[in-house]
């Protein structure tokens, strides 16, 4: 080292927390911490080098120019989906970062990143690693390969990183933090950050240079477009007769909302929205239509069939959105994509137009305030809004019998939910029924991670949604089957004192899972949580004596249980009155009902079978599938 250059004596968990703590993120003139917090469950291999340091900067913040405040998880993947619902919440200006221990603790953190990365939201991760000397070898929890040494099970994050490395030396970590933190604020290539800390090295010490730990500023761009893509994306909007705006995650992630509405209103073109994009536009503008594709409701799909013009704006057009590219069927559909990613905004051949989602709505908005669609059009849209519109007001009020649908739930808790209260959910049929009928007034307000559909996401999610949004009344809806994959980090939202309301759909089965197989051919194998001797797996059977509710209380939490509506909603209130974590248990019919299809998704049958059922799905399958094309115009 220059011995003009001022350094300090620390260990690499040491320089990591210290680094971290003094990097700072900026937009819009708003600054903030970059990395808000850490989570860590520590074991060999990090319980004496990042669990060191971070025990160390706890009780002495000051000599690292600023605390690192800890959460302890239950569970690795549990914290990953907490850090990307932190992420997501906070629109990715903020993330956190996560710690395990070698072996198999780093490795569950895995899936926890191909979340993250699926849905572009950052997070940052250090699983600890075998050691860089190669002197204890094979270590304990080390999975050998005999090809090479260089391995480990780390190299698993590779393919789900956005950025990923290994630091073998003290000296590596200095390029590696900066790439890291680079990728983490990045609006178009964002997602889980890896860096592998094989346990020696975090232990060892090295002499820094000061000037590592200085307050550092990184900045989200806000990239304009190229002016003569904003001039070909509104000569195609105004030589259309029915265009469509599809409003993607990255409306919300932009902050672009404002512009949105305005770009509507003056344009009158409707607005349909993904799951990531549902709330950039406030159900209730004249222009908003709702969902579009697999999950979508009649408005949007109906509008999206016939469209000649659809205006993507912030969407990866997943196969939901697209109706598995049978949505959209107007035979000279052309589409404008707008989007800060090139690899998304090229999609569909369509007219690309890369830049961020608030800038591009401003450019497009002056250029287009000589122009309108048709009054037909419009009383068409207003017409597929209302019809839509009640429709969704009796399905929230079906007074189903025996048991409510979940249906019912949903619509009482859009009913009572403030405007920047927020509903969280993944996976299941529940993400489907609420895109098609959620009627979200702010961006804030509808959480859905629908990219990974993860199952076990929503407990941890309201964590890491609570803690980015503490004075919010955070709702997440649990099914059985999620609840049973990772509840067990209701015990660090207990530890920590946040007030989050879980709302628990009991229906004894993967409700999912269960309507797609029946709906396919495949008659609910193994979707029922049932007991019984024969064929279990495919006949009904005794209830299972599982009590999620009991559960739940052993947990720490208050639950209330029960079975009217009426209940539900009496429970609801008391539980906004609570001040600790809580959760309403009620029992749901897991044969649905759910909102009506005007839609597809591609589901592949079996194409021979001796099953009369499954002959008959692929029969139906095969008409389904004759529609798919690509879009080329």
């Amino acid at each position: 080292m220059n011995p003009d250059v001022q350094t300090v004596r620390l260990t690499v968990g040491q320089a990591v927390v210290r680094f971290l703590v003094n990097q700072h993120v900026e937009r819009d003139g708003e600054q903030d911490r970059l990395i808000a917090g850490a989570f860590g469950i520590f074991g060999h291999g990090n319980v004496a080098g990042l669990g060191q340091a971070l025990l160390q900067n706890e009780l002495d913040p000051d000599a690292d120019g600023g605390a690192m405040p800890y959460y302890m998880p239950r569970n690795e993947q549990g914290q990953v989906h907490a850090a990307a619902a932190f992420a997501k919440a906070k629109n990715r200006r903020q993330a956190m970062m996560c710690t395990a221990s070698i072996g198999p603790g780093s490795l569950n953190m895995v899936t926890g990143a191909a979340l993250a990365t699926t849905n572009r939201v950052p997070v940052l991760l250090f699983p600890s690693d075998q050691f860089a000397t190669r002197v204890p070898d094979p270590v304990l929890q080390q999975v050998e390969n005999e090809m090479t040494l260089d391995t480990s099970v780390n190299d698993a994050f590779r393919p789900v990183s956005r950025f990923f490395d290994r630091i073998n030396r003290p000296e590596q970590l200095i390029p590696s933090l900066m790439h890291a933190m680079a990728t983490l604020v990045d609006p178009a290539d964002t997602g889980a950050v890896t860096i592998a800390l094989p346990q020696d090295v975090q232990a060892e010490a090295f002499d820094w240079p000061v000037e590592f730990f200085k307050k550092r500023v990184w900045y989200i761009p806000r990239t304009p477009a190229d002016p003569a893509a904003i001039e070909r994306a509104v000569n195609l909007i105004k030589k259309a007769k029915r265009p469509m705006v599809i409003a993607g995650g990255g409306v919300k992630y932009s902050e672009a909302s404002e512009e949105l509405r305005e770009f509507a209103r003056i344009t009158g073109i409707p607005v349909g929205d993904t799951q990531a994009g549902k709330g950039a536009i406030n159900f209730d503008h004249p222009a908003a239509i709702g969902g579009v594709g697999s999950t979508g409701g009649d408005s949007g799909n109906h509008i999206a069939d016939k469209a000649d013009l659809v205006i993507g704006i912030g969407t990866r057009y997943s196969d939901f959105t697209t109706a598995s590219r049978t949505a959209f069927k107007n035979p000279d559909v052309q589409f404008v994509n707008v989007n800060v990613k090139p690899f998304d905004a090229v999609k569909n051949a369509a007219q690309m137009v890369v830049g961020d989602a608030r800038e591009v709505l401003r450019a497009l908005t002056d250029q287009l305030r000589d122009y309108r669609v048709s009054e037909a059009y419009e009383q068409e849209v207003t017409a597929e809004r209302e019809a839509w519109l009640a429709k969704t007001r009796e399905l929230y009020h079906l007074d189903h019998q025996p048991l409510p649908s979940q249906l019912e739930v949903f619509g009482a808790l859009n009913e009572m939910m403030g405007e920047d209260d927020i509903v969280i959910n993944a996976a299941g049929s529940m993400p489907g029924d609420l895109q098609a009928l959620w009627q979200a007034k702010t961006p804030l307000q509808y959480h859905v991670e629908y990219a990974f559909s993860c199952m076990g996401y929503e407990i941890p999610a309201g964590m890491g949604v609570k803690m980015a949004h503490p004075d919010s009344e955070v709702v997440a809806i649990v099914g059985d089957g999620t609840y049973q994959m990772l509840p067990m980090e209701l015990a660090t939202v207990v530890q920590e004192n946040l007030k989050v309301i879980y709302v628990l759909l009991q229906n004894h089965g993967f409700a999912s899972i269960g309507a797609l197989s029946e709906s396919h051919g495949s008659q609910r194998f193994g979707t029922r949580y049932r007991a019984g001797a024969g064929a279990p797996h495919n006949e009904d059977g005794d209830l299972l004596p599982v009590d999620i509710a009991k559960n739940a209380e052993s947990w720490g939490l208050k639950v209330y249980q029960v079975h009217t509506m009426e209940e539900f909603r009496q429970a609801y209130r008391e539980a906004q009155a609570y001040d600790r974590a809580c959760m309403i248990h009620i029992e749901t019919d897991l044969y649905g009902p759910n909102p009506p299809s005007s839609s597809w998704w591609d589901v592949p049958v079996s194409q021979v079978s001796r099953i009369e059922s499954t002959q008959q799905a692929y029969e139906q399958y095969k008409q389904n599938k004759a529609r798919q094309r690509h879009y080329l115009k």
